[in-house]
């Protein structure tokens, strides 16, 4: 048979199988109404090894394992199509609505922001270019953020959550999840750090550099040929040249934004000194409240999963059933538990999908700990 013949074979098993398959997906979502009138688990291990088993009797050992493989697709496919027909109505679906619902069409060009650090922080630069008209309250540590926004004292808050060359803030993290708060915006800030000092001061004379660990973090290569200096860290970039400006050692110099150094009266000794020109910082919106502004695109959730083999995977392939894209999936291990982990997922999905928000509350209601930080849009 030429190429030709073959693939019209093809084509027609391809046929026959996509017809098989939705008529098995039509059953399995009557199985779920069954499941459901006799409150019966969507998960059945048992029943589903027998499957794959049955699946890969008699059938030659160079293909077993892709029939294996084909068959767990099949199960997980089936399993997340029953999960949507039976997701249940919970406190999580309400509080999704009603925020889809009452928010309006625009975050409000004025508002009381929180900002950790000082004027200059790359904090301070990312609430301008949300907010055409912010009044900033700055605190000295991330926590002071949250803390400022659940007692009223700011709308929002403004905090760095990752950095595509240094990783994760992952304090950030830790704090979303003791601080009930929902991420409300988010934006991507081109990140330019200078090495600055007191005027009058030579690059020669620094004995000591002063910034925040992601700051001193992304300029590693920069530092490197530096040996001479060693790096001190600092609550936040704009503080640590505030407080070489404030100082009387002329052997100590900072990392901060160029408008720190404005704004500080400080001298600019090199400019671009992060290790790529490619260096961005991505800045969450915090809000007491849910928000979810029309277009939001994207959602952030947390989530443990059960200690046992596959745990992990059956949930990643919910999201790819409905072709949701995890475009962040980074893990951090929980305090206090042995070789158990919290798992960080961003997805490109729109919460206001009923198939979507039905898979969101169902992981909620399935796994151990669960914490939705937000639906929103990327600027």
């Amino acid at each position: 048979m030429d190429i030709q013949e073959l693939r019209l074979e093809l084509n027609q098993i391809d046929k026959e199988l996509s017809a098989l398959f939705a008529r098995r997906m039509n059953i399995s979502g009557q199985v779920a109404e069954y499941k459901r009138e006799h409150n019966m688990p969507v998960l059945d291990r048992s029943r589903e090894r027998e499957v794959i088993a049955r699946a890969m009797e008699g059938k030659p050992e160079e293909v077993a394992g892709y029939i294996r493989l084909l068959y767990n697709n099949i199960l997980d496919l089936s399993r997340a199509y029953q999960h949507v027909k039976l997701a249940p109505r919970s406190e999580l679906n309400e509080v999704i609505e009603r925020a889809i619902r009452e928010t309006p069409a625009n975050l409000p060009a004025s508002a009381t922001v929180a900002c950790q650090g000082t004027e200059g922080a790359y904090s301070q630069i990312a609430c301008d270019k949300l907010f055409g008209n912010a009044s900033i309250m700055f605190t000295n540590t991330f926590e002071g953020v949250f803390q400022a926004v659940q007692s009223n004292l700011c709308r929002y808050g403004i905090l760095p959550i990752e950095n595509n060359i240094y990783g994760s803030v992952n304090q950030v993290y830790d704090l979303m999840k003791k601080y009930k708060f929902y991420i409300a915006r988010s934006m991507k800030l081109r990140i330019d750090h200078c090495l600055v000092a007191k005027p009058g001061v030579k690059m020669e004379d620094i004995r000591e550099i002063y910034s925040h660990e992601q700051a001193l973090g992304q300029c590693s290569e920069y530092l490197k040929k530096l040996p001479g200096a060693k790096t001190r860290v600092w609550e936040n970039t704009a503080m640590a040249a505030k407080m070489v400006a404030n100082s009387e050692d002329n052997s100590i110099a900072a990392i901060c934004s160029a408008e720190s150094a404005e704004n500080y009266g400080l001298r600019i000794l090199d400019r671009g000194i992060q290790n790529s020109d490619n260096n961005y910082t991505r800045f969450i919106c915090i809000s007491k409240e849910m928000e979810v502004y029309p277009g939001a695109n994207k959602i952030s959730i947390m989530f443990s999963v059960s200690h046992k083999p596959g745990s992990l995977y059956s949930l990643l392939s919910s999201f790819a059933a409905l072709g949701l894209n995890v475009t962040k999936l980074e893990s951090r291990p929980i305090p206090g538990r042995d070789f158990e982990f919290m798992f960080y997922v961003d997805l490109e999905a729109s919460i206001t999908e009923e198939e979507v928000q039905s898979l969101i509350c169902q992981i909620e209601a399935e796994q151990p700990m669960f914490v939705f930080l937000g639906a929103y849009t990327e600027k």
